[in-house]
């Protein structure tokens, strides 16, 4: 599949006129595009509800599109609740998934009515401590060695989230006789999945989970959340998943499991981020320098500040310079940022066309974990975000940072008088 950019060179020459590149670019025609897709593909699961993960692009302009083409929201901390917040997503529309939390969080979600769900067994004594047990809870299973995980998520007995299958059922045995009402099930096994098979394997353990739930405890979940992981095709000869093969394999799954053995209605969920903004967020660099030595080097003016994930992963970003979209990609670069680390690399080895300073070059699938995972490291500032809208005009969602951002939580007043 062709990886193209839904704008022209012009339309990025008149943004950088106004908010000097680099920036986050991001396509509403696409992400709305994408988003009933998605709804439409999985609303044939019973009371299904995608909650976006807002840890992916916690923007709220980007999160109140999403609410208005009816997404909940998956929140992991304190600032992530008063973002949703503050664009009027409360109650049951949060799915509020963390780790190691601290109490006021869990004091933030009951307040708002989040549905809670918990992450370890001492979570519950901790959170009936601090906050009080709701009458909803979800409890979050880590299949450990029943399953394989990915690259990216890790093996699931080496990783920190969720509940052994023992004491997840101690778990609801105590969640019961506490007085807890009304039960949910969630798991996160993968990430960036290009599978279709493992999230409907997926949906599989839960519903096994289910049954033998009702068996041993009596307790008939309200829903299952399938976690999210679903990937985008980074490279262009990836194949992206298929909304309906998996939406239609979950529901067979769910009438093999569910409702054979009366469990139905139960309410199907999914806390996707990563497929839901990530293709329709680029970022946007000017090349500021070109270098020759034992390789030729791509310099850009955004760095890993600006996008950590290829240091970080090694993960693939597709690159267009624009204006160049249909030249010969005859040269080989390392495209590369300014921090003082050799891993702050975008590309290594890349082929594109020849590329001059002052080409524009685009980073594409930026919109998940992209800005979100900025950093301040040799004191880099992080970039604006720009929303295209629909009609092609185009409004700065996030200012870029100042200096003045970066000195803001120093006292040189005190600074003066200290010695």
């Amino acid at each position: 599949m062709k990886k193209i950019v839904p704008f022209t060179k012009e339309k990025i020459e008149e943004i950088s006129k106004e908010f000097p590149t680099p920036f986050h670019l991001y396509d509403e025609k696409g992400l709305r595009e994408n988003a009933r897709k998605f709804t439409k593909a999985f609303g044939k699961l019973e009371g299904f509800k995608e909650f976006f993960a807002v840890k992916a692009t916690p923007n709220p302009y980007l999160m109140k599109i999403l609410k208005e083409e009816g997404f909940g929201m998956d929140c992991s901390s304190l600032a992530e609740l008063e973002l949703s917040e503050k664009i009027g997503v409360v109650g049951e529309e949060i799915m509020f998934s963390s780790n190691d939390t601290p109490a006021e969080d869990y004091q933030k979600a009951k307040e708002l009515g989040a549905i809670i769900n918990l992450d370890d067994i001492s979570h519950i004594e901790f959170l009936e401590k601090h906050a009080g047990l709701p009458e909803l809870i979800c409890l979050r299973y880590n299949p450990g060695p029943a399953r394989a995980g990915n690259r990216f998520i890790g093996d699931p007995k080496e990783a920190k989230y969720g509940f052994t299958k023992e004491q997840l059922f101690e778990g609801y045995r105590i969640c019961k006789e506490k007085g807890v009402k009304r039960f949910g099930l969630h798991t996160m096994v993968v990430s960036n999945e290009l599978d279709n098979n493992a999230f409907v394997e997926t949906a599989v353990m839960l519903f096994e989970i289910a049954v033998e739930l009702k068996e041993k405890l009596g307790i008939q979940l309200e829903f299952v959340n399938l976690g999210g992981g679903i990937g985008i095709p980074a490279k262009p000869e990836d194949t992206a998943v298929d909304y309906e093969f998996v939406a239609q394999g979950v529901l067979d799954a769910y009438e093999k499991f569910i409702v054979s053995n009366d469990l139905a209605p139960m309410k199907i969920f999914l806390e996707c981020g990563r497929v839901i903004t990530g293709p329709y967020g680029y970022l946007v660099s000017t090349v500021k320098h070109m270098k020759h030595i034992y390789k030729d080097y791509v310099g850009l003016d955004s760095c890993m500040a600006n996008l950590m994930r290829p240091g970080m992963y090694g993960s693939y970003h597709h690159i267009t310079v624009l204006g160049k979209e249909d030249a010969a990609l005859d040269h080989t670069y390392d495209v590369t940022g300014s921090l003082c680390e050799n891993n702050d690399k975008f590309a290594i080895d890349r082929k594109l066309p020849a590329v001059e300073v002052g080409d524009f070059l685009v980073i594409h699938d930026a919109g998940a974990h992209g800005h979100s995972m900025g950093f301040n490291y040799n004191g880099k500032l992080r970039s604006a975000e720009i929303l295209l809208r629909e009609d092609g005009s185009f409004v700065e969602i996030r200012r870029a940072e100042k200096l003045a951002d970066y000195f803001a939580t120093l006292d040189f007043d005190r600074l003066e008088k200290f010695g």
